[in-house]
């Protein structure tokens, strides 16, 4: 099978009930590209959602849309990011009083010998079983990071007058998934000091889990913003919410219902550690103002066949609980 030139690929979406000519649109193909645009675009969530464009027009205002909220998201994750992984380290730092690394291990990581009383020895074992698995994934890392000359590494190690790496310089070099993985393996007490800290909703948060396990929801969004993957349909979810997840902000905010299957529950969600935070509410309400702005823009842009599929009905109402919650 040959390969098609773009006036090739032009006259195979016409073929196939896609509207598309002239020079301006012919451009906007090949800098979108076929494969990663139309191929990537075409569908909604899963490629039996099929999204019922006519035009080229609807699919790169789809492309288009999806590129802004990528633009619009990025630097308040870098931000939720950054901001959780300094609360984390300035509380384990606390309930270690050390920064070294073996210290945490020791002192707030859970294990067979700290393991809560009520436990049965399996659960006791793995307890362990991770609790090993991070020291491993973390000696792992280092390794990594100082084969790649990373000076905040290899500082600690080519300096006569340094032991080891401190736990701040870890955190320098953990991804956010490590990050929420280091998290799960902390202690109760650990985790319900920095939860308390933080100001989550505890009454939803028994064992206090959610400080990792939004973190790994948020995780799977940044890492599409970081690669340039699609996420307007929220393809990008590799994890099943929880009840306490999806609990949580429905009780602090007021909605009716939490899934996490539109774009729409990730954004409250940031918008919620943004509070927690303790940004600035004019920030937030910029923030928000702008969501509602580019999805305004996309809504003009395409048929409601489309629309109805993309932008959930209920957006706006969620957008305006959202607004009083902040």
């Amino acid at each position: 099978m040959g390969y098609k030139t773009t006036d090739g690929l032009m006259r195979h979406l016409r073929a196939n009930g896609i509207n598309i000519s002239g020079s301006t649109q012919k451009r906007q193909l090949i800098n979108s590209g076929y494969y990663h645009g139309y191929k990537g675009y075409r569908y909604f969530n899963d490629s039996q959602t099929r999204l019922p464009f006519t035009s080229f027009k609807e699919i790169y205002a789809t492309i288009q849309y999806d590129s802004a909220l990528k633009a619009l998201l990025y630097s308040k994750m870098m931000y939720i990011e950054t901001a959780m992984k300094n609360i984390a380290l300035d509380s384990i730092l606390v309930k270690a009083n050390s920064e070294r690394i073996q210290d945490m291990f020791d002192k707030v990581i859970s294990s067979y010998r700290n393991a809560p009383s009520n436990l049965n020895d399996d659960q006791k074992r793995k307890l362990q079983q991770k609790k090993l698995d991070l020291q491993k994934k973390i000696h792992s890392e280092i390794s990594r990071e100082y084969s790649k000359g990373n000076r905040k590494i290899t500082h600690f190690y080519n300096n006569t007058n340094q032991n080891d790496v401190p736990l701040w310089a870890l955190f320098e070099i953990l991804n956010m998934g490590d990050f929420g993985n280091l998290l799960s393996c902390l202690s109760y007490d650990v985790r319900d000091y920095i939860s308390k800290k933080l100001g989550i909703n505890l009454s939803c948060d028994t064992n206090r889990q959610l400080i990792f396990t939004y973190i790994f929801l948020l995780k799977d969004l940044r890492n599409a913003i970081a690669h340039n993957a699609v996420i307007f349909d929220t393809r990008f979810r590799t994890m099943k919410p929880s009840n306490a997840m999806t609990q949580c902000l429905k009780l602090e905010i007021g909605l009716p219902y939490v899934n996490f299957k539109t774009i729409g529950d990730y954004f409250i969600l940031m918008c919620y550690y943004l509070k927690l935070l303790h940004l600035p509410k004019n920030e937030i309400k910029a923030f928000i103002r702008e969501f509602e702005k580019i999805t305004t823009e996309y809504l003009n842009s395409v048929g409601k066949n489309v629309s109805s599929i993309v932008i959930h009905p209920d957006l706006q109402s969620r957008l305006t609980a959202l607004k009083k919650f902040i």
